[in-house]
């Protein structure tokens, strides 16, 4: 069957479908030895489609899994120290490509699938799909650093974070569980925050990835996603307005010199006879 050349090229993970408009513009992709054009399409089990001069494959039937990912675990598809990855977990001999990133010492959900373009449309930031999670803390939260977590910090690169929702669920010992909900995806952002506003963390675990929640997976476990889950997946997301940081002023329109009305204040109305 015959897709669109940039469809073909996001399926297999290579690029977004933008990205992959861009390859074929610049004469990265020949069809049957010939440069592409933006537009046109190829069956892969007819047509010889190359992408910087290696072969695009067909893709295989859709995969999608979710998983609980216990500690210990690194979230790729291979480690180079010979640690345990996620895919030790998937009997399964289609190649998965781990969604939603989580360092070694977090737990919790992540997506695998063989979906490129679902796994670009969830990795890019752009569209802002949120992440919650579970967060234990060593010490009970003040009001000053919960809401030094929800208006953001600065990171120790100079990257300011964006708002996070941000609330306590309950105690536990000398410490808390926090609910914690991310709009955005940076590395380690949980624990660089907790870091900078004195609040050690014990334990991480990923509840939610967009419209995806962990339910009652124990650790190690795995399912495959119903239908009616892939499809809120690939659904648009809204994207959310980012709040002002405290610190940048908010720039008010300059009021016109040769206007007599005030912006601000509403003409009085003549008192009744």
């Amino acid at each position: 069957m015959e897709e669109r050349l940039q469809k073909l090229i996001a399926q297999a993970g290579i690029a977004s479908r933008r990205a992959s408009e861009e390859l074929i513009t610049a004469g990265r992709v020949t069809v049957n030895g010939k440069v592409a054009e933006l537009g046109q399409k190829a069956d892969l089990e007819k047509d010889r489609v190359l992408v910087d001069g290696r072969p695009l494959k067909a893709v295989e039937a859709p995969v999608y899994i979710a998983l609980n990912k216990p500690r210990g675990v690194v979230t790729t598809a291979d480690d180079e120290l010979g640690r345990p990855t996620v895919l030790d977990f998937i009997p399964i001999s289609t190649r998965l490509y781990p969604v939603g990133r989580l360092d070694l010492d977090s737990e919790g959900l992540v997506l695998l699938t063989n979906d490129g373009e679902m796994a670009n449309r969830l990795s890019h930031p752009r569209y802002e799909h949120p992440k919650e999670y579970q967060v234990l803390v060593a010490r009970q939260p003040d009001l000053q650093q919960l809401e030094a977590f929800r208006h953001g910090v600065v990171m120790p690169d100079g990257y300011r974070t964006v708002p996070a929702e941000v609330r306590v669920e309950a105690s536990h010992g000398k410490g808390a569980w926090l609910n914690v909900v991310l709009h955005e995806g940076r590395k380690r952002q949980i624990r660089e925050t907790c870091a900078q506003i004195g609040l050690p963390v014990v334990r991480i675990i990923r509840v939610r990835i967009g419209s995806l929640r962990l339910g009652n997976l124990k650790p190690r476990e795995w399912r495959h996603l119903t239908p009616a889950e892939v499809e809120a997946l690939k659904a648009p997301n809204k994207i959310l307005r980012r709040s002002a940081p405290k610190d940048r002023r908010i720039t008010r329109p300059r009021r016109d010199p040769t206007s007599t009305a005030s912006p601000s204040r509403k003409t009085p109305k003549a008192p009744r006879r």
